[in-house]
């Protein structure tokens, strides 16, 4: 009889366990013998298997459950303070640390302030943050399963290799292999937008939804896709550019050079540029300083200040009816820090789109506001790592399964 290749038994080893910690994070607490239903593996392999994840400490054994008639099953469920993962947001002028625990609940969080926007500046201000919150929180250090960061940009996952930062102005800049060397654990890089996308599949609204789609709104907006259960991150990593989609040609001219962008319709920058130029014409004595000012107004039923939201709803509305009537997802989750607008922008939002979908796609996607809180950038890139702790190695790109 053929022999498996070592490192076929490897990676079979590694599904294998990945199944059983899926299972038990999914239906936990549960038997031994359910697990073994659920992943079809045999009794013995789930023993093996689940007896080394107690040592790790990622599960423990609780209390027996409900006897049918026989001995009581003991039930295994996940440990969340089997290890803990970090995760860090870098924007424009700081870097948002938190530190989670394995159900991606923040424990403790950080800001650094940046120093500057040099490549080395940043990944010392990384370091620096990273130490500071593993001494804030006292965990020990082995305890600690990875570090995940999520930035603005086009990024390669895979390698961890920054293409191109709108941000920064870096390009092709290995940071994940720099972090690595100087942090002396996993790291994992990827778009902001992808990060939130990864923890609401493992552990929010897009659990168990095979087909789905996160947009963002805020400073920018973005686009996460998970077609068929897997993130899609196109040909180099730059999929998910929505906000650069042209809906005017004639339109604003958008910093990425083009005209009329999506973000120059929804983006808050653009959204107070627009109050700003109008108020100075219409009233001005009004004074717009931030985008939350141009919300107030909006709420007293201001009716300039109530038209620029209309009006950026109704574009919302028609870039998301091209996403449904393109790729026809179960879900589409709206997060951001632009969803302080709230109903100033859903409202129009709503009213329009359908006239905007090919009729009979609309009933097949449901379209979500997420609650939105400051932690959600970090606990996103936090999800960077828990992903790799619970993804099948099946799911995996083939560079990532060969290393």
């Amino acid at each position: 009889m053929a022999k498996h290749p070592r490192g076929n038994r490897k990676l079979i080893r590694a599904i294998n366990r990945s199944a059983v910690l899926n299972s038990i994070k999914t239906y936990g607490p549960v038997s031994r013998t359910e697990v073994a239903r659920i992943t079809g593996l045999s009794a013995a392999t789930i023993s093996g298997i689940t007896s080394d994840l107690i040592s790790s400490g990622l599960v423990f054994e609780k209390e027996a459950g409900d006897s049918s008639g026989g001995r009581r099953p003991i039930l295994l469920a996940l440990n969340p303070r089997g290890g803990f993962v970090i995760g860090l947001k870098l924007a424009e002028t700081n870097i948002t640390t938190a530190l989670t625990d394995l159900e991606a609940s923040v424990i403790i969080k950080d800001t650094c302030q940046l120093e500057g926007h040099s490549f080395q500046n940043v990944v010392d201000c990384i370091v620096k943050s990273v130490s500071a919150l593993i001494a804030k929180s006292e965990i020990s250090e082995d305890l600690l399963l990875g570090v995940g960061i999520g930035l603005a940009g086009i990024i390669d996952a895979n390698s961890g290799v920054l293409r191109h930062s709108p941000i920064f102005g870096w390009r092709d800049v290995p940071l994940k292999a720099t972090l690595q060397k100087r942090l002396d654990v996993p790291v994992y890089v990827d778009n902001d937008v992808n990060t939130l996308t990864i923890t609401e599949q493992w552990f929010g609204a897009g659990q168990g939804v095979e087909n789905f789609l996160t947009v963002t709104i805020g400073r920018g907006v973005g686009l996460g896709i998970v077609i068929h259960g897997k993130l899609y991150h196109g040909a180099g990593g730059g999929a998910g550019e929505f906000g650069h989609t042209v809906l005017d040609p004639e339109g604003q001219r958008c910093d990425c050079g083009k005209r009329g962008c999506l973000e120059t319709f929804v983006a808050d920058p653009w959204l107070l540029k627009q109050a700003i130029t109008s108020y100075a014409q219409a009233s001005p004595s009004v004074k717009i300083r931030n985008i939350e000012a141009l919300v107030e107004l909006a709420e007293r039923g201001e009716p300039l200040a109530t038209s620029i939201f209309e009006k950026a709803g109704d574009a919302l509305a028609r870039a998301l009816a091209n996403l449904i009537n393109v790729l026809s997802p179960q879900l589409i989750i709206i997060s951001g820090e632009g969803l302080r607008a709230g109903e100033l922008l859903f409202k129009p939002m709503n009213a329009a789109i359908n006239s905007y979908v090919m009729p009979g796609l609309i009933e097949d996607t449901e379209i979500r506001i997420d609650l939105w809180d400051d932690d959600a950038w970090a606990r996103g890139a936090a999800g960077l790592v828990l992903r790799e702790l619970f993804e099948s190695p099946i799911h995996h790109e083939p560079a990532r399964i060969i290393a």
